[in-house]
């Protein structure tokens, strides 16, 4: 959604984009009958003055209801992405014409600052709704109704807490709140039946808590915020994809119940020692680069780890690396020196599949 050299949500980044506070990349689409972009004139373009900035908008306020004009009622997809509208420009589109077909809205990168019941309210076939970096503050009861929606962008607003309406979005899967101003996990208790993904990534969130209803999640983003402690996190046993990295966290714990986690991302924080995976023999993907370890331990029942990422810490010997991954001898002194290598030679007997070591800038 979303920190040296890589680590594995950095340049690498091979988790999905809604990691962090970066941005969800915008999914290209192939323009048909059903999918209608719209694409605003703006006057930056052209190296028009600010006086013809000033034409242009008030130029687009003139004409914002006659932007969907030609669209039929039946179109599904519409895209307004940068287009300059604001609140009083949504009024104007009139929307609620397309209500009992519309399945997509995106109106990402505009001055939305809030929401009209009036507008929105009527767009109950709505599954996708994408309002990202925009100047909301509060969603008040405009999305209600929009019991049919499963995919919700608010990221990179300006909300300072979780919308106390969301939990009417009953079918709501996957929802993005990323760089806003959110300082407490809440709002999330009458979704546990559906919800299968949560971005909080860029936040002021200090405590992992109120998810104990989530017990169907699978991936939940947390990136850049100031959590202390792993914890209250017992509940989510489907959970598959946690990422909390660029925190406060010094020690690994609480995962205990994680028995279906397979990525696990704490690059950036405090971590001073690799414990407390007893439990997770599912882990493909580990990220503990950018903390204080030591020394490579405790990881050798963990016999699916495909990627390891383990670079800017205080590990000072490899000595550990035959013992606890079962990495073949004559490669040891390339890796030593910091080298990025892939699908290197494992012992026979190995039972790891281990792809990926990333090792840079350990002090050797």
């Amino acid at each position: 959604m979303n920190d040296s050299q890589p680590t594995a949500e950095t340049e690498a980044d091979p988790a999905p984009a809604a990691v962090s506070a970066d941005s969800p990349p915008v999914p290209a689409r192939e323009k048909s009958a059903r999918v209608a972009t719209v694409a605003m004139h703006t006057p930056e373009a052209d190296g028009d003055s600010s006086a013809a900035e000033e034409d242009g908008e008030a130029e687009a306020e003139i004409e914002d209801s006659e932007i969907l004009a030609d669209l039929p009622d039946e179109t599904e997809d519409i895209e307004l992405i940068h287009s300059r509208l604001s609140s009083t420009s949504i009024d104007k589109l009139g929307l609620p014409r397309f209500a009992q077909h519309l399945k997509r809205l995106c109106l990402r990168q505009n001055f939305i600052s809030h929401l009209d019941p009036d507008v929105f309210g009527p767009l109950t076939k709505l599954e996708d709704l994408d309002f990202y970096d925009n100047k909301i503050k509060h969603t008040g009861v405009a999305l209600n109704s929009l019991t049919n929606l499963i995919t919700l962008d608010l990221s990179f607003n300006l909300l300072r807490h979780v919308p106390e309406t969301l939990g009417r979005l009953t079918s709501l899967r996957t929802v993005y709140f990323v760089q806003n101003r959110i300082s407490h996990i809440t709002g999330f208790d009458a979704l546990g039946a559906t919800l299968r993904s949560l971005e909080l990534g860029g936040n002021k969130i200090r405590k992992l808590e109120n998810l104990d209803a989530l017990v169907n999640l699978e991936e939940l983003w947390l990136g850049k915020n100031k959590i202390t402690k792993l914890e209250n996190l017992s509940t989510l046993k489907r959970l598959k994809i946690l990422s909390i990295q660029s925190n406060r966290i010094t020690k690994l714990e609480g995962l205990e119940q994680l028995e279906s986690l397979e990525e696990f991302y704490i690059s950036h924080n405090g971590v001073e020692r690799l414990e407390g995976l007893e439990h997770n023999l599912k882990l493909r993907t580990l990220d503990v680069g950018n903390n204080f370890i030591s020394e490579l331990e405790n990881v050798s029942h963990l016999t699916t780890l495909e990627e390891l990422w383990i670079n800017n810490n205080n590990i000072s010997s490899l000595q550990a690396l035959e013992p606890q991954l079962s990495i073949s001898r004559p490669w040891r002194q390339f890796i030593s020196r910091g080298t990025h290598f892939n699908n290197w030679t494992r012992r026979s007997s190995s039972r790891y599949n281990l792809r990926t070591l990333y090792l840079s800038s350990l002090y050797l």
